[in-house]
């Protein structure tokens, strides 16, 4: 009996879809913008077809060539369009109920300064509560981790870094100190892109400028991490609430400066 070339055999259709879905990143713009892009294309025109297991990190940063950060913000992304389920310690899936449509932000709108000062004050409305809370439920061991992670907040400015996503951990740190999983699910939903420097580059060739207001931040930081372990719900959400109050208005600042430049 003659065995057959196994390069002969027919293609798999689901390797041939994959391989079209992991070819590399080619556009200028955002590459977790772009990912999103390529995915839910995949998912609504119904290649991707419900229940189907996307590729993992790995895969797609090896495919795609974006970062580890890109992919996962493109998946922060998909699950907040309903896109995408993910189920712990399987990985990503496409969701069988495509047809919702969740509220959504767009990663590309935050890119203008209008709709940081948006998102600042959504935030507000959520992150002041989320903190008097937090000072009421918190046991010591989430007191502690948000003590942490302003410490590593604070190490990261020191080495003179932008300390994006420590900033966003500790403000995770206290949505998980409310023991309210709703906080914890708005701030993953809303993803890094709320700290307003990662999508404004308002920095740009004054280092000192930045350390002033990281400086300026890790101030404020402190004063909400304070009010949380000594369980004080008032002073929590005051301080947040100065905390978000003092973002709007830097940015605010920054915006009248542009447009009478």
């Amino acid at each position: 009996m003659t065995r057959q070339d196994p390069s002969s055999y027919p293609a798999d259709p689901a390797r041939r879809q994959r391989s079209k879905l992991l070819r590399p990143l080619g556009s200028p713009r955002s590459l977790s913008a772009e990912v999103v892009d390529r995915l839910a294309e995949q998912i609504i025109s119904g290649k991707l077809p419900a229940g189907a297991k996307l590729p993992s990190e790995q895969e797609m940063m090896r495919g795609m060539g974006g970062s580890r950060t890109g992919v996962r913000e493109a998946g922060s992304a998909l699950r907040a369009r309903g896109l995408v389920i993910t189920r712990q310690g399987a990985g990503a899936f496409v969701d069988r109920d495509t047809s919702r449509q969740p509220y959504v932000i767009d990663p590309d709108g935050l890119g203008s300064l209008n709709s940081v000062l948006d998102i600042l004050e959504l935030r507000m409305a959520v992150e002041c509560e989320a903190a008097a809370i937090a000072s009421e439920r918190a046991t010591h061991i989430q007191i502690k981790a948000i003590r942490e992670a302003q410490r590593v907040f604070i190490r990261a400015i020191s080495s003179g870094e932008r300390a994006i996503k420590e900033d966003f951990a500790f403000h995770q740190s206290i949505a998980l100190a409310t023991q309210n999983n709703r906080f914890v699910e708005f701030l993953e939903f809303l993803g890094r892109l709320i700290i307003p420097r990662q999508s404004i580059r308002s920095f740009e060739g004054s280092p000192d400028s930045l350390r002033k207001y990281l400086g300026q931040i890790e101030k404020e930081h402190e004063a909400i991490s304070h009010a949380i372990g000594a369980h004080l719900p008032k002073k929590a959400r005051e301080a947040m609430r100065r905390h978000l109050l003092n973002s709007r208005e830097r940015y605010r600042e920054l915006a009248s400066k542009k447009s009478n430049a």
